[in-house]
């Protein structure tokens, strides 16, 4: 029986946890960005964006924004730096009306930009500007408001005092509004001069921090959640890409596995080797098929998108070594005809040099692709080529978001690894994702009275059984003839 003290105790915790309420959210509409915030930007608080050159601060707060106009919210872009009329027209670009959001009262554009001479003499004060801001949010209601570029007001005052002075009114204004508010200042890059308003991260409730980075000359963007009083969000890097409709923050991998279980046995497209695996591979597992240059890597993928195709599955083919035309002509040797797939929307091959880009672009095609064409199998043809995409790191982050995607999904996800020394079982891993592949299957050759023996063997296949024994093969004009006996 608990005594009194411990009844009190339980009492004082069960009466805590009914009080415990979460924070007001608006959602950004930006894909990603979201799920980080765990649900969106603080409701009728400061949310500061800082970052750099060409980071992508000033077009992530304006997407925000325009997510709120296009849900019926009214909204305010204050611009202290780009004038009204270039900032409508580069919208346009990412197919944003902003005119149109103007017309309906949902939008209202302020341009700050302000006359050096007239700060430094001392005629200017914030208070004059937030007045035309208090009568247009209360003539349109406004929810959400986006100041862009507030250092470029205050780098004019060249008082630091002064400075602080003016952003303390602005920022008492927001909170009695109760406006959900972005505001966008620049940093410079690490070992160049300190920002002057580091300041402002103390004040904000919330802190997102952007950067444009080059790795082995591949440019990437990355963002990072500082801070968010009263809210749990993700706290580690995150790469995103300014596309053709605005920014999307590539989606986080889970802290909570959620692959779903196995599915039944598919073939593997050739016979034997489906005698060898105890019935073909298991729907929805990853598999990885590795093997020097010419040991048959590609044709005995190719020949599981075929078995697939056949029987009337879709299948994504992302090749980083050659074109699909090359891919469709080299196959016909071991007796497989891609182009009739290809052609039918069953097999969908997309090739991609893989330092073209960086790896958030990569991976936002690929997921495209899969959402696209709702593909059951993904073949990337081969892994090793994409540590080209930046580093070995980024290579890594690649391959594991798309398999973890591909087991979210049940979709089964093939890699191809081209190994390059003799002792092809250290080289396995695959750029270290060996540990959580479902399945391994390992190709050798080597010359034997000055023919060239093939070889293949299973090296693990979780949750099934499956032969042990090297196999020998031969790559035919019919495809692959492997021994089981």
């Amino acid at each position: 029986m608990a005594t009194p003290t411990r009844r009190a105790q339980h009492k004082d915790e069960a009466g805590l946890r009914n009080r415990r309420k979460a924070i007001l959210k608006v959602p950004t509409g930006i894909a990603g960005l979201d799920e980080v915030l765990r649900g969106g930007l603080p409701a009728g608080r400061m949310t500061l964006l800082s970052g750099g050159a060409g980071s992508g601060k000033s077009l992530m707060g304006l997407q925000s924004i325009l997510h709120g106009a296009g849900t019926g919210e009214s909204c305010i872009l204050v611009l202290f730096e780009e004038r009204a009329a270039a900032v409508r027209q580069n919208a346009l670009s990412l197919g944003w009306d902003l005119a149109s959001l103007e017309r309906k009262n949902r939008l209202y554009l302020l341009d700050g930009r302000l006359n050096p001479e007239a700060v430094i003499s001392g005629d200017f004060s914030i208070k004059g500007l937030l007045a035309i801001l208090d009568q247009q949010a209360k003539a349109m209601r406004a929810r959400r408001i986006m100041i862009d570029a507030v250092d470029a007001l205050l780098y004019l005052y060249n008082n630091p005092m002064r400075e602080r002075q003016e952003l303390y009114m602005l920022h008492e204004w927001l909170l009695d509004r109760g406006l959900a508010a972005i505001m966008t200042v620049k940093t410079y890059p690490q070992g160049e001069a300190p920002s002057r308003y580091v300041f402002l991260e103390f004040m904000a409730d919330c802190v997102i921090h952007v950067d444009q980075r080059v790795t082995v000359q591949v440019t990437t963007r990355r963002l990072r959640v500082i801070k968010y009083r009263g809210s749990g969000f993700g706290r580690n890097e995150y790469p995103f890409l300014i596309g053709e409709n605005g920014i999307n923050v590539i989606p986080i991998t889970s802290n909570v596995l959620q692959h779903r279980p196995p599915g039944p046995k598919v073939s593997s497209g050739q016979a034997q080797l489906d005698d060898v695996l105890a019935g073909g591979y298991k729907r929805g597992t990853s598999i990885l098929i590795v093997g020097t240059a010419g040991a048959g890597k590609t044709t005995l993928a190719c020949m599981f998108a075929q078995a697939a195709c056949l029987r009337g599955e879709r299948v994504l083919y992302l090749n980083f070594e050659e074109s699909p035309e090359s891919m469709i002509s080299n196959m016909l040797s071991p007796g497989l005809a891609l182009r009739p797939l290809i052609k039918s929307g069953r097999l969908v091959a997309r090739s991609y040099l893989p330092e073209a880009m960086g790896v958030e672009e990569h991976l936002s095609h690929a997921l495209k692709a899969l959402d696209e064409f709702q593909s059951q199998h993904v073949v990337v043809d081969a892994i090793s080529a994409c540590k080209r995409m930046g580093s070995e790191h980024a290579a890594f982050e690649y391959l594991m978001r798309i398999l973890n995607v591909c087991k979210e999904r049940g979709v089964t996800c093939m890699y191809l690894n081209q190994a390059t020394g003799l002792d092809i079982v250290s080289e396995v891993s695959g750029i270290a994702v060996s540990s959580i592949i479902d399945t391994v299957v390992l190709l050798r050759q080597f010359p034997i009275d000055g023919v060239m023996k093939r070889q293949l063997i299973v090296m693990k296949s979780r949750g099934s059984k499956h032969s042990e024994q090297f196999h020998e093969f031969r790559i035919t004009d019919r495809g692959i003839d492997l021994h089981t006996s």
